[in-house]
């Protein structure tokens, strides 16, 4: 089955498409934890920050910021505030290996939602 992510870029399992462009991929989260709760993955599977860094790959964050900024568009909280959480490693609380961004918004987020 691979990676849960790449199959869901590759539209070989349903999800919620949000926005898409030639670099990211970005669909409703299927345990929301806000009103507005939007996952961003690039299409170029990435395993986490790390990877990013080390392979030189920096150009991908600039892309998922800005897939990032259009959810927020889309979804009305852009003007409102909205909160962005990439959860890195396992100690970071990463559990599928793609790196990818949560939008999160909707409502005043508290201190302890981490996404």
């Amino acid at each position: 089955m691979g990676c849960l992510f790449c199959n869901l870029v590759a539209k070989q399992q349903p999800s919620t498409i949000v926005y898409e462009d030639d670099k990211v991929f970005c669909f409703e989260d299927i345990n929301p934890l806000a009103p507005v709760h939007v996952v961003v993955v690039p299409k170029e599977h990435v395993d986490d920050l790390n990877t990013l860094y080390r392979n030189g790959k920096m150009s991908i964050m600039e892309a998922m910021y800005r897939g990032a900024f259009e959810v927020a568009r889309i979804k009305g909280i852009d003007h409102r505030g909205f909160r962005t959480v990439i959860n890195n490693g396992p100690e970071g609380g990463q559990i599928i290996w793609h790196l990818h961004l949560h939008v999160l918004g909707g409502k005043r987020l508290g201190d302890g939602l981490a996404g």
